[in-house]
């Protein structure tokens, strides 16, 4: 029997297994903070996920029918706001580095990231 293709799957199981996989992360110490980027349709129930585990969080939206989902340890939570930029696009190649770095990304990946990113911008200005 052939395995089901994912993409059919419906799109609240879909975006609700992702949520719950971050959440798995989160609660079990793998990630300090987590990014989740889901539909404004379910904006009601992460919050209330996250409210009933007492897990800080912070929404941004990313255009009429999309949310960024910021959560993990307060004081990620915390620098995220002190950047207080809705739009990942407006952060500049540090405010980039930090959050990449928070997400846990490869931190390697990361450096060789912010390097490129400092080059392109010097090549468009000199």
């Amino acid at each position: 029997m052939p395995l089901p293709n994912i993409t059919c799957l419906p799109q609240c199981y879909q975006v609700d297994e992702i949520f719950a996989h971050h959440l798995y992360e989160y609660v079990k110490g793998l990630r300090a903070l987590i990014l989740h980027t889901t539909s404004r349709g379910y904006e009601q129930e992460i919050v209330r996920r996250l409210q009933n585990q007492n897990i800080p969080y912070v929404i941004y939206p990313v255009n009429d029918h999309k949310i960024n989902v910021f959560f993990g340890h307060q004081v990620c939570i915390d620098v995220v706001c002190k950047i207080n930029k809705v739009s990942l696009r407006d952060y500049t190649d540090e405010e980039d580095f930090i959050l990449g770095t928070m997400l846990g990304y490869d931190r390697v990946l990361q450096c060789k990231r912010y390097l490129q990113l400092k080059e392109d911008r010097d090549e468009l200005i000199g």
